[in-house]
């Protein structure tokens, strides 16, 4: 970071805004999003001036009914010049699927606790990495970038604390098999920022050449937090979900990604270039209840933007007339 910079003031520094909802988000819904809603939905955040959206993901219909409908969404988008449309790959099946469809990038997944990476894939670290290095090879071939979103690097419900050696040994793995881009992931809600600023400035360090994305849940009310603190370790890409939507299945009491409308609003206050359109983003944000059937966890669009101001109440003009009338 530079010396004419802190968390504090951006001084338009750009940060790249990268938008999980639909997927991330979706994918933890009961009730299935019409495709043309989906459609609908990732044309505004396009609109929006979001760097990247993850799109949806190509897994099996059984395992996440909600994006059953992958390869259309993918294909029937209208894609904005400069943003990059990601998927979820987890094999190389998905694979094949998401570059017929047009991705721009494949988003691929592991986790750094061996307990959770079990109980989520079905397999161990080393299988995981053996089956996504195929995918990334097959990506190659094809001049498809590859993202790798390494899970529970925080901190793992089932096994606490993971030991940042073992996050940078897998990531450096990663990038050496291939990968552009490495993201750490708080999947259960465990970051804090003094851990936080630690990990990315050991990661940046390490790993100079990976283009370095966080993903934060605000499990514990400390989202925010922890994107400055990344902000100030040198971070400049982060991932949210618009309305704070999202979770994960296998992570006990891991509540929705850090909120897209939120963050934004804080880091333009400070001052730093997020390229979004904020009042388009609480627009959309404002269709996802009733697409969803429930309330969004996003407190600014229950509250408005800080300078979203209201007309004084209805008798304003005489409480206003009487206490003048005491001074007379």
């Amino acid at each position: 970071m530079s010396a004419s910079t802190s968390p504090w003031t951006g001084a338009r520094r750009r940060v790249h805004m990268q938008e999980v909802g639909p997927r991330d988000g979706l994918q933890m819904e009961s009730a299935f999003v019409p495709t043309a809603d989906k459609i609908a939905l990732i044309d505004a955040l396009s609109a929006a001036g979001l760097a990247k959206i993850e799109a949806t993901a190509f897994v099996s219909p059984q395992a996440i009914p909600a994006l059953r409908d992958a390869e259309i969404v993918l294909r029937e988008i209208a894609r904005a010049p400069g943003v990059v449309y990601t998927c979820l790959v987890p094999n190389l099946r998905g694979a094949e699927r998401a570059i017929e469809a047009r991705a721009d990038e494949l988003n691929l997944v592991m986790s750094c606790s061996e307990t959770h990476n079990l109980a989520n894939l079905r397999m161990t670290r080393a299988q995981s990495f053996t089956a996504l290095s195929g995918v990334i090879g097959l990506a190659r071939q094809a001049g498809v970038p590859v993202n790798v979103s390494l899970s529970c690097v925080f901190g793992c419900p089932m096994e606490g604390d993971i030991d940042p050696a073992v996050v940078l040994e897998w990531a450096g793995r990663f990038m050496a098999a291939g990968a552009r881009g490495i993201t750490l992931c708080d999947t259960t809600g465990m970051a804090f920022p003094s851990q936080v600023s630690r990990i990315v400035g050991l990661f940046r360090q390490r790993l100079p050449a990976a283009e370095l994305t966080l993903h934060f849940h605000n499990t514990r009310g400390m989202g925010l937090a922890n994107v400055l603190a990344s902000l100030d370790a040198g971070a400049d890409r982060f991932d949210a979900s618009l309305g704070g939507l999202g979770g994960c299945p296998y992570a006990p009491g891991a509540s929705g990604n850090v909120c897209t409308e939120e963050i934004v609003h804080a880091l333009e206050l400070m001052d730093f270039d997020t390229g979004c359109d904020l009042a388009l983003l609480l627009q959309a944000a404002a269709r996802l209840p009733g697409l969803i059937g429930h309330e969004i966890p996003s407190q600014i669009a229950k509250a408005g933007r800080r300078l979203d101001l209201h007309a004084p109440p209805p008798d304003f003009a005489l409480w206003r007339d009487r206490a003048l009338a005491r001074d007379a």
